[in-house]
This record gives C-alpha cells, structure tokens and sequence, in this order.
C-alpha cells in the first residue's frame, strides 16, 4: 500500500531519500532598490523621403476619404515634401497653369449630315426614277448609305472620333 510523503512527517521525507527544496533566496535586502523606467512611446524623427509620385488614401479632417498625391516635382520654395490633394489644381502642385483640352465632334458631325443629304437625294431620285434598273441600282446605294449612318450616327462613334486639342 502507497501512504503519501507528507502523512508520515517532517524526517520521513529524508528518510526515503528525497532532498528537501533549497530554500527561496530573496535579492540582497542591502542593494539600494532601483525606481524602473517608466514605460513610454518615444517619437523618432524620420528623414525627409523624396517624393515618390505615389496615390494613396487617407481619411480628411471629417473622416471621409480623399486621395492624396506624393508629387515627384515640388516647388522651389516649398521646403518639406508635404502631399498634396490629388483633387486640388496642378497649378498649385507645379507652378504651371493648368491645361485644358477641348472635345470637337465637328468632323463626324459634318460626315453624318453629308450622309443624310446624300439619302434625301437617293430617295428623290428613286422616287422619281421610272426605269426599274436605275430604280434598284438606287435602293442599293441607299441601303449602304443607311448602313453607314447606322454605323456613324451614334455615341460611341462620336466619342471614338472626337479630336482633342
């Protein structure tokens, strides 16, 4: 039968040859105690980058998102490469005035009427036509002639041929 260590008493233990615990040492009472640290952030400062010319998104003064841009090319005067809002005008980020380009349709514009003249006459001339050749030869050019307004007179066409300048 197996009776427990600790019933059988203090000398017991030693006895069945188990060693007693070393006795826990407490830090020397004589050494000044040392106040720790205090635990706190430290800011570091980091070195100025150069700009990268880099979009990114940030949360603006009322939470809402924006995006910014990291302009390569800062002005002069400017001293630290602070970002710059992507909406905000090129003027203001380069130094330059801003561009602004205009969209003409005029070209497809004047093909498109040039086409609907040209089938106005084709349905006068079939309409007033009695020789039945001349009356088909006319419907076929007419058919084509619809079939290429069909094809231009339209918005993608117009927005294909739009000339920029």
């Amino acid at each position: 039968m197996i009776q427990p260590i600790s019933s059988l008493g203090p000398g017991a233990a030693q006895a069945a040859g188990v060693k007693e615990a070393p006795a826990v040492q407490r830090p020397d009472s004589g050494a000044p105690a040392r106040p720790q640290k205090p635990m706190t952030d430290e800011y570091v400062l980091e070195e100025k980058r150069e700009p990268s010319g880099l979009y990114w998104l940030e949360k603006d003064e009322n939470g809402q998102p924006k995006i910014y841009f990291d302009a390569p090319e800062q002005d002069e005067g400017a001293g630290s490469p602070e970002p710059k809002a992507a909406d905000a005008p090129k003027e203001k980020a380069s130094g330059k005035k801003a561009e602004t380009c205009t969209g003409s349709t005029d070209k497809v514009d004047r093909e498109i009427e040039k086409l609907k003249k040209e089938r106005e006459q084709l349905e006068q001339q079939i309409n007033s036509e009695t020789d039945e050749t001349k009356k088909e030869e006319l419907e076929s050019k007419l058919s084509q002639v619809e079939n290429e307004l069909r094809q231009k007179d339209n918005d993608a066409y117009r927005r294909q041929h739009t000339v920029f300048s």
